[in-house]
């Protein structure tokens, strides 16, 4: 079977849920919260709030070049937020604040809610832009499913904020 013979993995309908879900569930896990909050440095080996959403962000960018999309955060803040960077120890050059990365996010997921509403089972199963050769469909689950680990690590920084409720 060829790249462009593979069944999707999940209809388009799917993966558009499956990112709202995340998305209600960073909305929760930063309720309340502050840009000083979100760069509050775990005392372990990780990153803070902030490069986690802005991390986030950059990945929805992506997931939106392989719909065909333009990028909402665009190329600027790549470099701050994409995997290898230095991790945000504060208020520094090229950080953005808490409530920019969460509009990003909000209307990344309108956008990637809508390209996936236009998307065919053919555009699903073509080759995608920017991956070893696997579907778009392929590379946008994969990138939910990253972006499904970085969700889950907003609890531990929540609490790291100082609360102590459990949101989800």
């Amino acid at each position: 079977m060829t790249v462009t013979e593979q069944p999707p993995i999940l209809t388009a309908q799917q993966l558009a849920d499956a990112f709202a879900t995340n998305t209600r569930t960073i909305a929760r896990q930063v309720a309340g919260l502050t840009h000083d909050d979100s760069l509050l440095q775990p005392p372990v080996r990780g990153n803070c709030l902030n490069w986690v959403l802005g991390h986030i962000a950059v990945h929805r960018d992506y997931v939106l070049e392989a719909l065909g999309e333009e990028k909402i955060l665009g190329e600027a803040p790549i470099m701050r937020y994409d995997r290898g960077s230095a991790p945000i120890l504060g208020e520094e050059e090229g950080v953005l604040p808490l409530d920019t990365l969460l509009d990003v996010i909000d209307r990344s997921q309108e956008h990637i809610a809508a390209a996936l509403a236009r998307a065919t089972a053919a555009d699903l199963v073509k080759e995608a832009p920017k991956s070893e050769p696997a579907t778009v469909a392929r590379q946008v689950f994969f990138l939910y499913w990253h972006e499904t680990y970085h969700t889950g690590q907003t609890e531990f920084l929540r609490q790291l904020a100082g609360t102590s409720d459990q949101v989800i």
